[in-house]
């Protein structure tokens, strides 16, 4: 079962630039929530919440509780707009959801066992993760935080596919109803083949060549 994440939030009237710069410099962060086929919302959360929230996974990939002065909402982040260099979120959009409808969201991969594995273990292997997350679907109820990919069996030459994945009760890849094409690799393991630079030789054979040349060029 998912676990519940609560994030505390108040309703704002005022809107628009300036008073977005206003709930910023009170540490708060301008936020909206819609979805649902109900008006959006414009609300304000404390900026250390979200900051606090925003260093784990779940998130960016969880159902949510969003508790707006009182009264909670199931939603999604569904974008948000981050400072350049600063440790600042400016601004959030949470989606509503309906519990009763399907929902795509992309979750975390977590590779397991990957250095206990006789690829890990092998010398001019390389391992290489081509997905980080993979968009899922289910219902809200059903929604992993993450899945999760043991690697232990992983030989040199492997490729671990997304089919290969294994996912919990009541939840589907879409992409791989759309065909094998889309059975993406997901690890490879390779051995890394190392370039040898030929250059050194080529130009010693050219200078060789060369030399008889200009001799034959003095005789003359």
């Amino acid at each position: 079962m998912a676990k519940i994440h609560e994030i505390p939030a108040q309703s704002r009237k005022d809107q628009g630039k300036g008073a977005s710069r206003r709930l910023r410099h009170a540490s708060f962060v301008p936020a909206v929530v819609y979805g649902a086929g109900q008006p959006a919302e414009n609300i304000q959360i404390e900026h250390n919440t979200i900051l606090l929230a925003a260093k784990h996974e779940w998130f960016f990939s969880s159902v949510l509780d969003l508790n707006v002065d009182g009264k909670v909402q199931k939603v999604l982040v569904r974008d948000w707009q981050k400072h350049p260099f600063k440790q600042q979120m400016l601004h959030m959009d949470f989606l509503r959801i309906n519990e009763n409808e399907a929902i795509r969201v992309s979750v975390p991969l977590h590779f397991l066992n990957q250095e206990k594995s006789a690829a890990g273990k092998t010398a001019g292997v390389v391992i290489s993760h081509n997905l980080n997350e993979v968009e899922v679907s289910c219902l809200p109820k059903d929604l992993p935080e993450f899945l999760e990919l043991d690697l232990a069996d992983l030989k040199p030459g492997d490729i671990v596919h997304l089919s290969q994945i294994k996912l919990p009760a009541n939840v589907e890849i879409p992409s791989l109803h759309l065909g094998v094409d889309h059975d993406v690799a997901v690890v490879t393991a390779a051995f890394v083949q190392e370039e040898v630079d030929e250059a050194p030789a080529a130009e010693g054979a050219e200078g060789e060549a060369a030399k008889p040349a200009a001799g034959d060029a003095a005789k003359k």
